[in-house]
């Protein structure tokens, strides 16, 4: 059968990884385990982070709306991966689609932002510690979050809406797992230049100028750490942003490589497998590289989970 003949009016057909069918079941397993451990993995942050009162600060505040954004951003791309894999339908309708888009962009710059705010919330604790709980109140920490979602869902908004106007030939496969927008304008009959031009445009506002803010607020923060007499204080204050910096440059690190290999190469398979590490490996690491060396997080943690075994055991108890 040709690719062709699956689609009917407005479909798209997702490529996906491989043609191989014989690598189908462990494709299906590893996207599966992988989408597990994200989703459970950044859920438990979130509860650790409501349920443990030593958790209410502004850090840990953020920390349980990146792992929210994180759940989403995985979750708009690999369900659908996974179902496509179970029927053997690489079919995805123009409205799922554009949704997908949307979602994922949404997420994305959410991310971003959300990354932004943490590091300044880190160059306020580290530059500026007499003034953190003053500046750090639970009212502006509630409007940068709040921010933070308002412009992501606004604007992801233009680069969606402006693939409407767009007409698309009889070829419409899409080489990837999802519909990547730059994948998705490739394909299109239609002039792109305007949808470009609101891409890139998207890019550098909620993409570039957080990484710019990120980048300041951690040069002022290594100058300051650098003026501290004592060892033990340098590793004290470095110790308190090490997580964070390790996942700005593990996000940043990723979506950098998908764009300059992009631009490098015009290999749909690189840029496939260069994805998969921030679309599905960054959310999956942000939860253990944040617990592994954070004995607040572990703690709350293990007070979490010791309380779902005692519901188990009831719920075990109902049904027997």
């Amino acid at each position: 059968m040709e690719r062709g003949n699956q689609t009917g009016a407005g479909n798209f057909i997702l490529l996906g990884f491989t043609d191989d069918p014989d690598l189908h079941s462990l494709l299906f397993g590893l996207l599966l385990s992988m989408y597990l451990v994200t989703v459970l993995g950044n859920l438990l942050i979130i509860l650790a982070t409501i349920s443990d009162s030593h958790l209410h600060t502004p850090m840990y505040f953020f920390l349980s709306n990146l792992s929210l954004a994180d759940i989403g951003f995985t979750s708009t791309t690999i369900p659908k991966a996974l179902r496509n894999i179970q029927t053997q339908s690489r079919v995805i309708t123009f409205a799922g689609c554009i949704s997908q888009i949307y979602f994922f962009v949404v997420f994305g710059c959410q991310d971003n932002l959300l990354l932004t705010v943490m590091a300044y919330d880190r160059f306020m604790a580290i530059c500026h510690p007499l003034h953190y709980v003053v500046i750090m109140n639970p009212w502006l920490c509630l409007l940068m979050a709040l921010g933070s979602w308002l412009v992501s869902v606004l604007g992801s908004l233009p680069g969606t809406l402006t693939i409407l106007r767009l007409s698309f030939c009889t070829n419409r496969e899409i080489p990837h797992f999802f519909c990547d927008l730059p994948e998705v304008l490739k394909i299109a009959c239609s002039d792109t230049l305007i949808n470009n031009i609101v891409m890139y445009s998207v890019t550098i506002v909620l993409g570039v100028f957080p990484l710019t803010g990120i980048l300041l607020s951690y040069s002022q923060i290594f100058s300051s750490i650098l003026r501290i007499s004592s060892d033990r204080g340098k590793y004290k204050a470095f110790s308190t942003c090490g997580s964070h910096l390790l996942v700005v440059s593990l996000f940043y690190g990723t979506s950098l490589g998908v764009y300059f290999n992009s631009v490098a190469t015009p290999s749909s398979r690189m840029s496939l497998m260069a994805s998969v590490m921030y679309t599905m490996v960054t959310p999956m690491l942000n939860p253990f590289i944040y617990s592994l060396r954070n004995r607040d997080i572990k703690v709350a943690l293990v007070t979490v989970l010791s309380k779902m075994v005692p519901l188990k055991e009831r719920f075990d108890a109902c049904l027997s």
